[in-house]
């Protein structure tokens, strides 16, 4: 309540929007805020482990909270079992699956080193390296105990040229690693089968996860084996009985699919929803095998999650109902049977991590993610929108203003923030985010855009963007802006776009292609495709023959397509943010850009944070972006 005392009152006040006063300060969001949205929680006995990020400094802290053999959290959990670590690989840049836990064996990779290491929590002395990191990075952890083993993808950096990978199977007792595949450009997910028989996912150059992968199989007394279909993109094995489970886009959506080792006896489960997002964290699957019937998971419907339990003898989804409007279903974890943890978001109140007993249909808080951010009266309901674009329906999350204290002017219309999320190929939910109730509660409409490319709806609708990156996501938020426009939603004069990454790149693309915005906020965007295609890391170094086209041979689309090239049409004020280490889109891209711009004439102020690198993780980076794009907007389109 930093910014102004609540003021309880039936009638309120006229002000013009973007000037309310808000009861969340800058401050406060980016000391207290924390996200879910990429880390995860996993069962162990009688135990709920779970990351999450510390908003001051970024690091990523490991907690357990009790939930006994009754399966009922109890008590305030044990927060940060490894104050000298923060638990995140670097594993293709973007990380995911550093830690596992399993009988009392906890695996994780420390950030700094990347050495991966094992614990038996609660025994003194237990803890110790297995492997060392140096050049290499381990990620997509997961232990078998019956052979005593913790799977890992391992990146070895070069000093020239690719890094490469590996799945390295390591005794949780320590010795020599074996090597159980190699060959492919990338990895995901292994996980063994009891009697040692390996799955997992693989992909190569061009491909991305999302577009052609195999599901293989390795292991004694088994040669490789691709078990899924060609063509298609297959993700997240695991093991179900002696069975194989994956989920598979050959119905057009990520459904279930169950198939035999050693037959070609199959059975699916078909629905016209996503089951799964893209692998970009190689996290472990996002759902759980129940039993050899029972699949526990959570699917998209109108981009709005579902969370239930899918039966392959019959197909059939049972929905679990949720005490809230449930708006974001993360990664729901294999746990013990009947039991798993999972990530939840809700358009109401903060994330948690809860315990879910798939057979009794409940759901119980593990954690929390801090207080409600906002008195009653405050929070913004979204709605979604729907528009037609260039290539047929597409859609936005709409938050109005929202205050408990002030109205518009009479006769005034609001700002409106367009929000263009990464990837491209993300999705963005309608979960209570402080970072966009940050801007509602100023009298600032926000309009989050799931543009032609985004996950959620089906590969159809992901398979727009083929080609056409820099022009389908663009067209799009224009006609999203003017459908808000004609419904009477926004000032036209007050239109404003910012985005991160693939987003930032959005974002610059709409200010030199288009007229309807009066400014543009980028966060480590990207400004020169040539330039990215050259010069970033091997995960996404081919990304761009499907986006926009094969390189070199037309380097023209390149050319066309790169906002840093057509600084001729740009005639509004631009901030851009950038992190000095930034391995995926290189500083000297927002450098350049702005030092043309400038020569150009128009505005444009450049923010460097040395430390940071793809995305900000310190509560000083977060703060600093808030409050200088709130001034950008305040004194921009007036």
């Amino acid at each position: 309540m930093s910014e102004a005392a609540v003021r309880l009152s039936d009638v309120k006040e006229k002000l013009a929007c973007g000037q309310w006063p808000s009861p969340l300060s800058a401050a406060e969001l980016a000391a207290g805020s924390v996200s879910l949205h990429y880390y995860y929680a996993l069962l162990d006995g009688d135990w709920c482990y779970f990351t999450t990020p510390d908003p001051i400094t970024g690091r990523v802290m490991l907690h357990r909270s009790w939930i006994g053999p009754q399966r009922v959290p109890t008590g305030e959990p044990e927060l940060d079992l490894y104050p000298e670590h923060s638990i995140l690989t670097k594993l293709y840049e973007y990380g995911g699956g550093a830690f596992a836990v399993a009988g009392g064996y906890l695996v994780f990779v420390d950030q700094q080193t990347q050495d991966l290491w094992v614990d038996r929590v609660g025994v003194p002395g237990a803890r110790k390296v297995l492997r060392k990191g140096g050049r290499h990075r381990y990620g997509s952890l997961s232990i078998n105990l019956a052979q005593g083993v913790v799977l890992a993808v391992c990146e070895t950096m070069p000093i020239i040229g690719e890094s490469e990978l590996t799945i390295i199977s390591v005794p949780l007792a320590g010795g020599e690693a074996t090597l159980v595949a190699s060959g492919a450009d990338f990895y995901a997910n292994p996980v063994m089968r009891d009697d040692g028989l390996v799955a997992w996912c693989e992909w190569d150059h061009p491909n991305m996860p999302w577009d052609s992968t195999r599901i293989c199989i390795a292991g004694p007394d088994h040669p490789y084996r691709v078990r899924s279909t060609p063509g298609y993109a297959s993700v997240f094995p695991a093991w179900m009985g002696d069975d194989l489970v994956f989920l598979s886009d050959t119905t057009g959506y990520w459904n279930f699919h169950r198939v035999s080792v050693d037959a070609e006896a199959n059975a699916r489960i078909d629905y016209p929803y996503d089951f799964c997002g893209p692998i970009w964290n190689v996290n472990q699957p996002p759902y759980t095998v129940i039993d050899a019937d029972h699949i526990g998971c959570w699917w998209l419907v109108d981009g709005m999650p579902r969370l239930g339990v899918a039966e392959f003898s019959t197909a059939h989804l049972d929905e679990i109902p949720t005490s809230a409007e449930l708006a974001f279903a993360g990664s729901v974890m294999a746990g013990a049977g009947r039991y798993s943890a999972a990530t939840l978001g809700f358009t109401d109140r903060p994330e948690q991590y809860v315990l879910i007993d798939w057979e009794a249909g409940t759901i119980s808080t593990c954690y929390e993610a801090g207080e409600p951010p906002l008195p009653p009266g405050y929070v913004s309901t979204p709605a979604q929108l729907a528009f037609q674009g260039a290539a047929g329906e597409a859609y936005a999350w709409y938050f109005p203003p929202t205050n408990a204290q002030y109205e518009p002017l009479d006769g005034e219309l609001p700002p409106v923030l367009v929000l263009t999320h990464g990837g491209p190929t993300a999705f963005s939910d309608c979960s209570l985010r402080p970072s966009i109730q940050f801007w509602t509660t100023r009298g600032i409409a926000v309009l989050d855009v799931n543009y032609s490319g985004s996950t959620g709806y089906g590969r159809a609708y992901r398979d727009r963007l083929q080609g056409q990156w820099g022009v389908l996501d663009v067209s799009d938020c224009v006609d999203a802006v003017r459908a808000l426009i004609d419904k009477g939603l926004a000032d036209p004069q007050r239109v404003f776009i910012k985005g991160g990454s693939a987003g930032g790149y959005t974002t610059l693309r709409a200010l030199t292609s288009s007229d309807v915005f009066a400014g543009g906020i980028s966060l480590y965007g990207v400004s020169d495709l040539e330039a990215l295609t050259c010069d970033t890391h091997k995960f996404e170094s081919r990304y761009l023959d499907g986006l926009v086209a094969p390189y070199p041979e037309r380097r023209d689309v390149y050319l066309e397509r790169s906002p840093i090239y057509h600084l001729d049409q740009l005639n509004c004020p631009m901030l851009v943010f950038q992190g000095g280490a930034d391995k995926i889109v290189p500083p000297d891209q927002a450098t350049t850009l702005v030092e043309a711009v400038r020569a150009k004439g128009l505005q444009a102020e450049l923010v460097i944070f040395p430390d940071e690198g793809h995305g900000f993780r310190t509560a000083a980076s977060n703060e600093t972006v808030l409050v200088k794009s709130l001034e950008f907007i305040n004194s921009t389109g007036q």
